[in-house]
């Protein structure tokens, strides 16, 4: 119950699904959690929901003047920040992304959030943690690993985020800062994006998910739940000789 006691932890992209089961878990383990996420509406109703240690702060991962905000907020309020999870992201917009049918808006709209918001992210919190020392965790994606013939701009964005993630890690070793970097690697999680998923590579949503488990050896689809235990065993010290590592939360699938 004291794996994160009192931290503080910023959660990107947490009004929902795998960010809010992220946000659950991490105050189960006694930290303070700042959600953030440009779905005001929902994110709000999820802190009140959490509890006093839970609030929420409204982020658009884009905007470079957002972060400095979010940053002087939460060390005006906390005096430090230990933990940021980079998880905001999009699948994107298009029912595909071959390399003949994505358009450069479609493309720059993806990475703007999924390389940007996470570089931006990295760089606020290495700024923010630098003096103390803290912990951040990318959320990435297998997309990152394998060839993604429909996804070409969400898979490039999160192999992006799998290289940036190392080079973090190195330049805060490099100046002992005493931050670890690490990144998580799910396959399709039961989420809303994976839904919209679903729905691209084949048109019924349900249909989608009922032939996941065929293609993964552990026979069943990811929770949010699952991705938010292991963001929990990175942010905490139980991984603390991890940095510049990948953690894959795939049920087996790339290992085929």
């Amino acid at each position: 119950m004291n794996r994160l006691k009192n931290k503080i932890a910023l959660i990107t992209g947490a009004a929902t699904g795998i960010g809010l089961a992220t946000a659950k878990r991490f105050i189960e383990e006694g930290a303070i959690i700042i959600l953030s996420d440009r779905n005001e509406k929902d994110g709000v109703s999820a802190a009140k929901k959490l509890g006093e240690r839970a609030s929420f702060i409204p982020l658009d991962v884009t905007r470079e003047a957002d972060w400095s905000a979010t940053m002087t907020e939460i060390l005006s309020r906390h005096g430090q920040l230990d933990i940021l999870v980079n998880n905001a992201g999009i699948l994107g917009t298009q029912n595909h992304q071959s390399i003949e049918d994505t358009d450069i808006k479609e493309w720059r709209r993806i990475h703007s959030i999924n390389t940007e918001g996470v570089f931006l992210g990295c760089q606020s919190a290495v700024r923010a943690m630098k003096a103390k020392g803290g912990n951040i965790v990318n959320i990435s994606s297998i997309a990152a690993m394998v060839g993604t013939a429909n996804l070409v701009a969400y898979g490039a964005s999160k192999a992006a985020v799998r290289q940036l993630t190392k080079s973090v890690a190195m330049h805060c070793t490099a100046n002992n800062y005493g931050i670890r970097c690490n990144s998580v690697h799910p396959d399709p999680v039961k989420t809303d994006m994976g839904d919209a998923l679903m729905s691209m590579q084949g048109g019924d949503i349900k249909t989608g998910w009922e032939n996941i488990p065929k293609r993964i050896p552990l026979g069943t689809a990811a929770e949010a739940i699952d991705i938010a235990n292991c963001i929990l065993f990175l942010a905490s010290e139980e991984s603390r000789h991890m940095t510049g590592s990948e953690l894959v939360v795939d049920g087996g699938l790339t290992a085929i």
